[in-house]
């Protein structure tokens, strides 16, 4: 780093990706400020800049004794140890370091006393609550949403009529002739685990699944005009049962609330509807298998007179973004429910069905929105795309 650019950047202040240190004595609390740069997409600790941008720069004896507090702060007091990159930078008088902490690949990070810290503006926080921690842990692949088992269940709760005619479909083989008991196979495919059922198996296969999982459903509103009402709306529905049930209901609610157009047939015919129903169909698969189950909030399915809204709990996962997605690249985040949605939806999974609604309809639009920890799709209806 050039001093210009250091200066530049002390000009600016403190934020979530730099901040100012005028000295550090304890490798503890710096360990703390590595952890919480490392779990929140990285960022710099300039070491010799005081919080009100004054520089006070180290001579050679002081930056000997920071750069062995950095290294022994980031090897013996992270857990798991990163290596951030150290850098002397020349003022007129002395140095200043700069720390730079490159975006964890094995989060979440802990401190020695297995405290776990993010970043919250210039500062950090601690953080405690169980939901976000269990995001974080989703997010290194530590654990899914849809193998979470859920207390209180057990296979009484299985619909086993249904679960025996998906058993035929996805294995061509009759349940019974596995010579295992019910809880055996359900263990074998991961739905059941030391006797409780599993989000997925609930998900795909309970009696009444909204009775055990109550917020998991579908809350679909046609606004009239182009914005939300409080209180005016001319057709809405909560959409309850299992994934299934859950698509097939909300594929209807939308088809009802289109409009079919003519496109040059003959007046006898029942026309096209307005948007593909194939988009329809991959893009609301993919909210339903694709959603964060560790967020409790329903899908929301939202059509005004521009547009179709589809509002999924859960921002993009991992490193993943809108132009990776528009690329065909996926990164499931429910592994589980996603190996069994082909036999139940008219899903494909690897990436291809965005790919496929895209070229079908390409006034899609893709919204990922981290600070509200949501992903939205927007699907313009025919008469709002403007014509060349």
């Amino acid at each position: 780093m050039e001093t210009v650019e250091l200066l530049e950047i002390v000009a600016r202040g403190e934020d979530s990706r730099h901040q100012f240190k005028d000295d550090v004595t304890n490798a503890a609390s710096l360990a703390g400020e590595i952890v919480a740069f490392a779990n929140s997409g990285g960022g710099r600790i300039f070491i010799g800049v005081a919080n009100d941008g004054t520089i006070h720069e180290h001579g050679a004896a002081s930056v000997h004794r920071l750069n062995q507090l950095i290294g022994n702060a980031a090897s013996t007091l992270v857990r798991p140890p990163i290596n951030p990159l150290t850098e002397n930078v020349s003022i007129s008088t002395g140095v200043v370091i700069v720390v730079t902490v490159p975006d964890g690949i094995s989060k979440p990070y802990m401190d020695n006393n297995g405290a776990i810290w993010v970043k919250s503006g210039s500062d950090k926080r601690r953080v405690t609550a169980r939901e976000e921690m269990q995001r974080m842990f989703q997010t290194a692949q530590l654990v899914h949403g849809d193998d979470v088992p859920v207390p209180g269940t057990s296979i009484s709760d299985i619909d086993l009529d249904y679960f025996r005619r998906f058993f035929r479909t996805r294995y061509e083989r009759d349940l019974d002739e596995q010579g295992q008991s019910l809880a055996q196979v359900l263990s074998n495919m991961r739905l059941l685990r030391d006797g409780v059922l599993t989000v997925t198996s609930i998900l795909l296969f309970a009696k009444d699944p909204q009775v055990l999982l109550p917020v998991f459903h579908v809350k679909a509103v046609r606004y009239p005009g182009n914005d939300i009402h409080a209180t005016t709306y001319l057709d809405s529905a909560d959409i309850f049962g299992r994934i299934q049930t859950q698509f097939e209901e909300s594929l209807g609610f939308v088809l009802r609330n289109l409009r079919r157009e003519q496109m040059g047939q003959g007046v006898n015919t029942t026309g096209e509807l307005e948007i593909p129903r194939i988009v329809l169909e991959e893009l609301l698969a993919n909210a339903l298998i694709h959603r964060d189950y560790f967020v409790s909030a329903p899908v929301r399915l939202f059509v005004f007179d521009d547009r179709v809204e589809i509002i999924s709990p859960g921002h993009l996962p991992n490193n993943l973004t809108i132009a990776n997605i528009r690329s065909g690249n996926s990164n499931i985040r429910n592994p589980i429910l996603t190996s069994f949605a082909t036999k139940l939806l008219p899903y494909r999974g690897l990436g291809t069905g965005i790919l496929r609604a895209l070229r079908e309809y390409p006034a899609i639009d893709f919204v990922d929105d981290k600070d509200g920890n949501l992903f939205r799709v927007v699907i313009k209806r025919r008469a709002a795309i403007p014509t060349a």
